[in-house]
């Protein structure tokens, strides 16, 4: 029904933005890697959208890339994933690290996402490894930026200290993680953090 929304970030909540205009304020559900990307106040952000009308409600997920809200469509296709989870996967994993898990039958970077056990990675795989774009670069770029196997670790670290996940991936994502072990990241998170 809404294929994007332009408008003016009002708030910014743990799983959703407010996203106002003209005079309505869009309750728009959608995950940490949109969220760092957006500031409180931003104006004019243009907000990819997807409406879900389900038994228990109406709801508005959207992303600030295309090729997010791509991944999420795609997701959702997957039996037994609904739109919590796939929520979740984007929010721990991006687009390019979300195709290149499964077009390297990689369980082990899957299942680090919320709510994914082994056999909901293996769904994810099979019903979606011929849905990929077999021509896209499987990037590093972020392999750096997300240290998963110390990364989780450090965050987890940092929300056991009060912070949430938003506030820690948003500093983590200005820091050069990939020679940093887990200690050094919540050391330099810590100091940055305080700064704010």
């Amino acid at each position: 029904m809404f294929e994007f929304i332009i408008g003016d970030i009002v708030a910014i909540n743990e799983d959703y933005i407010v996203l106002q205009n003209n005079g309505i304020g869009y309750k728009i559900f959608t995950s940490i890697n949109s969220m760092v990307k957006l500031e409180l106040g931003m104006k004019n952000s243009m907000i990819y959208t997807e409406l879900s009308v389900r038994d228990d409600g109406v709801f508005l997920y959207g992303f600030i890339s295309q090729e997010e809200m791509d991944m999420f469509k795609l997701l959702l296709m997957v039996s037994k994933i609904g739109p919590k989870i796939a929520l979740g996967i984007l929010s721990h994993l991006t687009t390019n690290q979300i195709k290149a898990a499964i077009m390297k039958k990689d369980l082990d970077t899957l299942c680090k996402a919320p709510g994914i056990g082994k056999k909901t990675a293996e769904r994810l795989i099979l019903e979606l490894k011929d849905r990929i774009d077999k021509d896209f670069d499987i990037e590093e770029e972020d392999s750096n930026k997300l240290n998963l196997n110390g990364y989780n670790e450090a965050i987890n670290g940092l929300m056991s200290l009060g912070y949430t996940r938003m506030e820690i991936e948003k500093i983590t994502r200005t820091m050069d993680i990939s020679n940093m072990d887990i200690e050094d990241i919540i050391r330099e998170a810590l100091k940055r953090l305080s700064k704010q």
